[in-house]
């Protein structure tokens, strides 16, 4: 027995060592990291335009130096990319750029951002180059931008035009017992549809197809004007799937040249008249955009504009990168209207909306920020039901012109278990001392008198929301009702139809900023910073920490753990939802 206990406490000694020693190891890696210098840039240099990493538009930072050195292997966002797309035009050491084999989770927004500093990097007469060996058509719109686009002899493109596929759940609600109790307001909130019927209703089609065609449209245009070749023709390569192989693809003028990797980085030596057996020099993207924002702007005084990025579902509590908390958000805003050098804000929305609360709640703290300094809004992706309650009372908003936006509509979902409680033999009763004492009880079917209650706080939300858009975009109730109902719009037809002022991207609204403040040399300051504890972080770092839902991801594929997450997401809506009618994926 002895021997035992001995063996189980020099097992458990050993796990504490380990774990003790992880923590160090962490930390010493930390205070390391912290100190690190920045990358070293050669004359003559390639940027490799990696983007496999980046995905937000903000990388986020924290109030917790430990927890800020910790966090996340990438600490570039998309903006940082364009900003150091912007300064390598200037830069004499860089000499070009290539996109080799780039994939990337970008939405359009953030695609149409980068393709356009790319653009406007050929205009310094240095050279972009594109390689792959398989375009998807969100790369190909980001590589067509370059002065040569490669694919590889074996490859291929997919060029076909946009679609979106929604998944219903009607009938396994039926099959499984567990159904979604629902309330909307809007005929086009089509969030909840998935709970109520087997197929698409054709309110949902009809904005459905005029948002993918509003999306399309953009992009070919982009496309066209880059490769010349006309829109019509285009639409004609899409339909027949005219470029689907390499030969196709270079007779339908999509790529300039059929080569294999080892030809294209020839051709980048002749560009910089490196001899063939020698290594060029390159730095990747996230290392230069670092050096970037770390190397400090000359010559632009002391005046600030805020950009306080809002990227995520909208949640309540403190919010990180991924999603938005009244928490830090509400810290930005009230910094940067009490900071004296802080002399306009710029709010950059990319969310699908999610709290009617928590939107409510910001809402609020822009509208006291608007008192005392401009406040402009920059729409990335999507700046959907939550999304645009929180950028409606802005000064001016700019929007994509495939921004997804609108959704002016709420709905509450309340999951009823009452079918599969009663297969599995489980049953509930309740003792209250007044009529209206209990709360709703997913073990019961909703009564009539909780269903009033529910519409009536879903109306109210609704018709507040309504006043707040009649209010910032100077409009009638009426008149923003007769664009609600929940329907969502395109940037360009959100500009055609009042909701928003300009197209452009968050360069447009920095102008616009800096013009109502009245300001022409200024810096920008990021925001939120974020409060978040170390031991969450550290646990996170845990060995052997494979998560749940990787493992989920892996043993279901991407498709069911898609449908998977869509479920679980509708399962733990709680309160009043003002948030995009579905999650949209365009392929």
């Amino acid at each position: 027995m002895k021997f035992l206990s001995n063996v189980l406490a020099t097992i458990v000694g050993l796990f504490v060592f380990s774990v003790l020693s992880f923590f160090l190891f962490l930390l010493v890696a930390a205070v390391a990291g912290g100190g690190k210098e920045s990358t070293e840039v050669k004359d003559d240099s390639v940027i490799e335009l990696d983007l496999a990493d980046i995905s937000n538009d903000y990388a986020g930072k924290y109030s917790d130096p430990w927890v800020e050195s910790l966090s996340g292997k990438s600490r570039v966002g998309v903006m940082d990319v364009v900003k150091a797309i912007r300064a390598a035009a200037k830069d004499d050491q860089i000499k070009g750029i290539s996109i080799l084999n780039n994939t990337s989770d970008l939405g359009i927004a953030q695609a149409k951002a980068l393709r356009d500093a790319l653009a406007d990097f050929r205009k310094s007469k240095k050279f972009v180059l594109s390689y792959s060996n398989a375009y998807s058509q969100k790369e190909y719109y980001i590589g067509s931008v370059a002065d040569t686009v490669y694919l590889n002899p074996v490859g291929e493109m997919d060029f076909r035009g946009l679609s979106t596929e929604l998944m219903f759940f009607k009938d396994l609600q039926e099959k499984s017992g567990v159904r979604m109790e629902v309330i909307r307001h809007g005929k086009y909130k089509s969030a909840v549809e998935p709970f109520l019927e087997n197929k698409m209703s054709d309110a949902n089609r009809e904005q459905l197809t005029a948002l993918l065609g509003g999306i399309w449209s953009g992009v070919l245009n982009d496309i066209s004007k880059s490769r010349h070749i006309p829109v019509s023709q285009l639409n004609a390569i899409a339909d027949g799937l005219l470029a689907r192989t390499p030969e196709m693809a270079k007779n339908q003028k999509l790529v300039d040249r059929i080569a294999y990797e080892d030809q294209y980085h020839d051709a980048i030596r002749k560009a910089l008249k490196v001899e063939k057996d020698k290594d060029y020099n390159s730095v990747k993207i996230a290392d230069y955009a670092q050096n970037v924002a770390t190397t400090p702007d000359e010559g632009l005084g002391s005046d600030r504009i805020a950009v306080i990025y809002a990227q995520g579902e909208i949640k309540s509590g403190e919010g990180d990168v991924t999603y938005i908390g009244e928490g830090s958000m509400r810290r930005a805003l009230k910094e940067a209207r009490e900071n004296k050098r802080i002399k306009a804000v710029v709010l950059r929305v990319d969310s699908p909306g999610g709290s009617a609360l928590t939107s409510d709640l910001i809402w609020r703290e822009i509208e006291l920020t608007k008192k005392k300094k401009p406040v402009i809004v920059s729409m990335g992706n999507l700046a959907a039901s939550g999304g645009y309650y929180i950028s409606c009372g802005a000064d001016q908003i700019f929007a994509e012109e495939g921004t997804i936006t609108g959704s002016i509509g709420v709905f509450g979902v309340l999951p009823n278990v009452k079918g599969l409680s009663d297969k599995m033999g489980i049953h509930a009763e309740t003792v209250s001392t007044n009529a209206n004492a209990a709360t709703y009880s997913p073990f019961r079917p909703l009564d009539d008198t909780t269903r009033k209650t529910l519409t009536e706080s879903v109306e109210y939300i609704y018709s507040t929301f309504v006043g707040r858009v009649a209010k910032g975009r100077h409009m009638t109730p009426a008149q923003v009702d007769s664009i609600g109902q929940g329907r969502v719009w395109s940037g360009k037809d959100a500009l055609r139809i009042g909701l928003v002022d300009k197209i452009g991207g968050l360069d447009a609204a920095l102008a616009e900023a800096a013009k109502r403040a009245k300001i022409t040399k200024y810096r920008t300051m990021n925001f939120p910073e974020y409060k978040k504890e170390l031991g969450d972080v550290l646990a996170e770092l845990m060995p052997f920490a494979s998560t749940r839902e990787s493992i989920l991801k892996e043993e279901l594929g991407e498709a069911n753990y898609r449908i998977l997450q869509q479920w679980r997401e509708a399962m733990g809506q709680k309160g009043v939802q003002a948030r995009l009618p579905y999650d949209i994926d365009l392929r």
